[in-house]
């Protein structure tokens, strides 16, 4: 799946991680160029710097062969923008956006190109599911007939695996850790990295089911 998301924030960021996790085609961009040079180097995935309610910008980001467009910026009005060109000039099968303010949630529907509308306080693996959809969802959560999830856990001060490095928690057989999330920013996990309380992480597996991460973090 060729997947465009606009909006290089905390939310664009991490969903950005997960879909490149499970091998999709990812571009990230946004308007702010610091923010792409700051993510350069920590991200597999095409980066662009650019207005993405520019056509011509959008265009070279690649949404004439988009299969999925997601707006998360931090304004409504740009995400608006975003999903009714989107939609109406690049024809882009699946557009979702999110709603910042909830009072403007009666605007994203189809008549400006939204597909789906999602809420800002979503959490992130159903924010994904609802963007993606039903079909997409299962190309993303299981990638091939023996299976492959996309599992999220969450490092408390009672977890077994808080203050320990990467390489010292046995994963079950088969499963990866895809990012490690700290502080609201989407990390490419090294075996040193020490865990602390607060880190999401995002676990690649194709056998492990949720207990068994569950296990062997908490």
């Amino acid at each position: 799946m060729r997947a465009l998301i606009a909006g290089a924030g905390r939310l664009g960021a991490q969903i950005a991680q997960v879909l490149a996790a499970a091998r999709n085609d990812v571009t990230l961009v946004d308007v702010d160029e610091d923010r792409i040079a700051e993510l350069e180097g920590r991200l597999s995935m095409r980066l662009l710097a650019g207005d993405a309610c520019e056509p011509a910008f959008l265009e070279h980001a690649g949404a004439l062969t988009a299969d999925l467009v997601i707006a998360t910026t931090g304004k409504d009005e740009d995400n608006l923008v975003i999903s009714l060109l989107a939609k109406r000039r690049f024809a882009v099968p699946r557009v979702a956006a999110r709603v910042n303010d909830a009072e403007n949630a009666w605007l994203f529907d189809r008549n400006w190109g939204v597909d789906t509308a999602v809420p800002a306080a979503t959490p992130l693996i159903s924010l994904i599911e609802e963007a993606t959809g039903a079909t997409d969802t299962v190309a993303l959560l299981r990638l091939s007939k023996a299976g492959v999830d996309v599992i999220e856990t969450t490092i408390t001060a009672r977890s077994r695996s808080a203050g320990r490095t990467l390489v010292e928690i046995p994963l079950p057989e088969g499963a990866v850790i895809a990012t490690v999330i700290r502080d609201g920013q989407p990390t490419v996990p090294a075996p040193e990295m020490r865990l602390r309380p607060g880190d999401e992480l995002l676990v690649v597996s194709h056998a492990a089911t949720e207990q068994e991460i569950h296990t062997a973090f908490q």
